[in-house]
């Protein structure tokens, strides 16, 4: 990572676009040195375009294909040439619910980081606040990490616990992790943005400042 060049970010998301809107606010509140080139969606109707597009962001939907957890090889290649054309030099995701495969891993190596709720390695995949619920642990929470092939497999950046209290539902926990990923996520771009930290090996090491 390096701070000589300016983090111009693509943004992907399906749902409401919590977590872009706690990005982009950071953003225009001077706490992360980055600019948002593009917002793109599998979902036509998706909360995070209408969020994008509020705030006079370049948005998009690209159709997703056939598959329901992955794009169309040629879909990913367009989305890989859309967010190319459009300047993005650093990709997020921000509820993007399909797979990334290697011809867009390859296209951005190293620069694509995903928020996870949960403590990763625990309870990768979906729904993980119900699995930490089901599990009976008392600690979850959320991780940002850099995207691989695998699932919820890259090195992880940081990370921010939550309690799992006696009377939670699936709802009321999710709904804290949220609140959790909110500050979370914002704080570990804004530490990749400045070249804060360095990767040794699996572990991702702070330079100046910790982001946990």
């Amino acid at each position: 990572m390096s701070a000589v060049t300016p983090f111009r970010l693509g943004v992907l998301g399906s749902g409401r676009g919590s977590n872009f809107v706690a990005i982009a606010d950071a953003i225009a509140a001077g706490k992360i040195p980055a600019e948002i080139s593009l917002v793109l969606s599998d979902v036509e109707t998706a909360g995070i375009l209408v969020e994008a597009r509020s705030r006079q962001l370049a948005a998009r939907y690209i159709a997703p294909g056939k598959f329901r957890t992955r794009l169309e090889d040629g879909i990913e290649q367009e989305y890989v040439a859309t967010l190319r054309d459009a300047g993005a030099n650093f990709i997020v995701l921000a509820g993007f619910m399909r797979v990334l495969k290697d011809p867009f891993l390859r296209a951005f190596p190293d620069r694509i980081v995903n928020i996870h709720p949960s403590l990763l390695p625990a309870f990768p995949g979906l729904a993980a606040w119900q699995q930490a619920l089901d599990y009976g642990v008392k600690i979850t929470g959320c991780t940002v990490h850099f995207v691989t092939a695998g699932v919820d497999t890259g090195a992880i950046i940081g990370q921010q616990s939550v309690a799992v209290l006696d009377t939670d539902t699936a709802a009321t926990l999710h709904a804290r992790i949220q609140a959790a990923e909110h500050e979370l996520y914002p704080r570990c771009l804004a530490a990749l943005a400045r070249d804060e930290i360095t990767r040794i090996g699996r572990r991702v090491v702070p330079r100046t400042s910790s982001v946990n």
